[in-house]
């Protein structure tokens, strides 16, 4: 059975302190590359395989729109985004329905409460329901299935991966990565989700996030794109307050996390970092991976720390700071 990077590939990537007491410790696996993509720096094993779960979303956004998904703007942004599913998140994604001659009904993502307590308050407040609009991947599916209508392509099934569309992404995904899939997994979404190394998962991002929207090659003005109705519209990315938002926002990076620990971010300057929490917590990754790029001279200090003071990494005793999530000793 294939398996993802184990204890012994791991090195401290994150440690959790309280009071003066390292409480716990986030171990894993990260990749740095350079503005022209080369490896710099190898923290554990980055050729271990993985399932980069939600940060494969901008590969399956640049598939959907050279598959013939016309997007533009907040509704390209929200194509590859794990938003909170706000009113404003779940207007743009029926928007994108609506225009495709679609409605909820088609999306294959299971139906969810938002993840923004305020939005989920009031719809309770309404007596809603939970709706597949509002699920976090609703975005992606809302574009997979816009590219489904401009290809011809049946909608029914999209999210099987013998689907034409899923075959289209997958072949896209390879060319990205510049690996073979070795495995196919099911996301919680209910889209194929393909295994690949940590480090073809940095290389992709890194392809996406230094393209140009003027490239004379179709798959890079796409990427280019992508990245910059990204970053043009970081509140689609995941919502106020949320750490890829405020990444966004304050740094101008490319990033986008993905469950299990997962966390991709590139550099204005197109340094790149992709690292794999062993452990599968979210919580230091975005930190985590600032202060790689940091390293790597893709951010100053001063935006790092800038960063870190917008982040949730107080750790709290009694409703008093007593202490800071920071980054490990193996970085």
């Amino acid at each position: 059975m294939l398996e993802t990077l184990t204890v012994q590939d791991s090195v401290e990537l994150a440690v959790v302190e309280r009071s003066g007491f390292v409480e716990s410790r986030h171990a894993g696996a990260a990749v740095v590359l350079s503005p022209d993509g080369d490896v710099v720096a190898r923290h554990g094993n980055a050729d271990a395989l993985i399932l980069p779960r939600s940060s494969m979303k901008p590969l399956q956004a640049v598939a959907c729109i050279t598959a013939g998904a016309v997007l533009e703007g907040e509704q390209l942004a929200i194509s590859t985004a794990s938003h909170v599913g706000t009113d404003r998140h779940a207007s743009v994604v029926r928007d994108i329905l609506t225009e495709g001659g679609l409605n909820e009904d088609h999306l294959g993502c299971p139906a969810a409460w938002p993840s923004d307590s305020a939005t989920r308050d009031e719809l309770v407040r309404e007596h809603g329901e939970p709706a597949r609009v509002r699920m976090n991947c609703s975005g992606k599916h809302a574009a997979m299935l816009r590219a489904c209508v401009a290809t011809g392509w049946s909608t029914a099934g999209y999210v099987d991966p013998a689907h034409p569309l899923q075959q289209h992404i997958r072949e896209v995904v390879e060319r990205l990565t510049g690996e073979k899939i070795a495995h196919t997994a099911i996301d919680g979404c209910g889209a194929p989700v393909h295994v690949m190394t940590l480090t073809g998962l940095a290389r992709s991002m890194h392809r996406i996030g230094t393209a140009s929207d003027r490239s004379p090659f179709a798959l890079h003005r796409v990427a280019g794109s992508l990245v910059r109705a990204v970053r043009e519209n970081p509140w689609t990315i995941e919502g106020p307050g949320r750490p890829d938002t405020i990444a966004i926002e304050r740094l101008g990076v490319f990033t986008k996390h993905g469950a299990e620990g997962v966390m991709v971010m590139v550099a204005p300057n197109g340094t790149t970092v992709a690292l794999k929490m062993l452990d599968g917590a979210t919580r230091a990754s975005t930190i985590v991976a600032a202060t790689l790029l940091s390293r790597a001279g893709g951010l100053t200090d001063a935006e790092v720390a800038s960063l870190a003071d917008a982040l949730p990494l107080s750790i709290l005793g009694g409703g008093t700071d007593v202490g800071r999530m920071r980054p490990g000793a193996g970085i």
